[in-house]
């Protein structure tokens, strides 16, 4: 093992450890951090250790079977981070703490709506994943909730990140903290009367846009007993119908001007659909790979995004879907994109 990197690697969690402590994303003796340090072996704070004051001795090397490979005793969450690791190759970094305002937040709700345009894109909604014991002893559950987000929400518990680096896993735990900060401090603002989203959607050049008018209806939301295969023409050809005989999509393309190509990628076939856009309208079908944007992603992560299970804005920011080309200049079409993919979760595949 290179050694140079290997103590490089432990460095990364002392720091990471310092930064959690000094922005208050973790207290006390809570808390635990690893990092992959090639396809079985990662590196893992010991229990008992406080985050704001590690040394090298207080980060273990072990392999994802439990096989300790250095003397002491592991952090009691290894299974936590062992079945992420297993379960997500391409995990390089997790990160388990206890903030103070989501852990209090999760204590009351089950569920948190972001409201903020940041937090819509960077973390979605979040699910609270139920805990009966002080460790998670059953994993199931967690790995289920990261399917879907790179963060998730250990009820009574604190929260997990995984991600590319140590740093991902950080600013996901502080933006979700900061979203419930924001969210109960507006809470306080509106006062004792009982809470209501008037959130409103802005499409970037004046023109608000009501949250639930861009819901679907109950009749639209309904389950459809059709099912398409994945990337098939059909699938394509319906995806097509419900954008262009969708009134609320032609309504904001108007008003946002949106004019784009945009292409979606089936990474295991290099299959692709591009989609030339006017006015929020698709004028033409093609395979281009050209497009000024490309969305791709694996077979498990489309299934997912069609299916209802994961939001597509969230899983590009989150690096669960790759985009190709300007996300700032995409943004601006965030109200018509956001209806978009509404109308996709209305073609469930397979």
């Amino acid at each position: 093992m290179d050694q140079r990197r290997f103590q490089s690697l432990k460095t990364e969690i002392i720091n990471l450890g310092r930064l959690l402590w000094e922005k208050d994303l973790a207290s006390g003796l809570n808390g635990n951090i690893s990092t992959r340090v090639d396809g079985d072996v990662i590196l893992l704070t010991a229990t008992k250790t406080c985050l704001g004051q590690l040394n090298p001795k207080d980060i273990l090397l072990m392999k994802l079977d439990g096989t300790i490979l250095e003397a002491g005793a592991v952090s009691t969450e290894k299974l936590l981070h062992t079945e992420i690791y297993k379960n997500f190759p391409d995990a390089k970094a997790v990160i388990h703490t206890h903030t103070t305002y989501t852990s209090a937040y999760f204590l009351e709700h089950d569920c948190l709506t972001p409201r903020i345009f940041e937090s819509k894109v960077y973390l979605g909604e979040i699910k609270a994943v139920e805990q009966m014991t002080p460790s998670v002893t059953h994993s199931a559950p967690v790995i289920g909730a990261l399917k879907r987000s790179n963060i998730a929400v250990l009820k009574n518990h604190g929260v997990v990140a995984m991600g590319e680096s140590l740093f991902d896993c950080f600013v996901l735990i502080q933006g979700l903290e900061e979203a419930v900060k924001i969210e109960a401090i507006s809470r306080l603002f509106k006062g004792a009367q009982a809470h209501k989203s008037t959130a409103r959607l802005s499409d970037g050049q004046g023109t608000q846009v009501s949250i639930e008018k861009l819901r679907t209806t109950s009749h639209e939301r309904r389950a459809t007993s059709k099912k398409y295969k994945l990337f098939s023409e059909e699938q394509m050809k319906e995806i097509v119908r419900l954008v262009n005989e969708d009134s609320q999509l032609k309504e904001l393309g108007a008003k946002t001007n949106m004019n784009m190509d945009l292409a979606v990628q089936l990474n295991e076939t290099g299959q692709i659909y591009s989609f030339q856009f006017e006015q929020g309208q698709i004028k033409r079908v093609g395979q281009d790979g050209n497009a000024e944007f490309l969305i791709s992603a694996p077979e498990n992560i489309w299934r997912a995004v069609f299916n209802r299970e994961i939001d597509p804005f969230v899983a590009t920011t989150q690096k669960k879907m790759n985009l190709r080309g300007d996300f700032a200049k995409i943004s601006k079409w965030y109200a018509p994109c956001s209806r978009i993919f509404e109308l996709w979760q209305r073609v469930p595949v397979e």
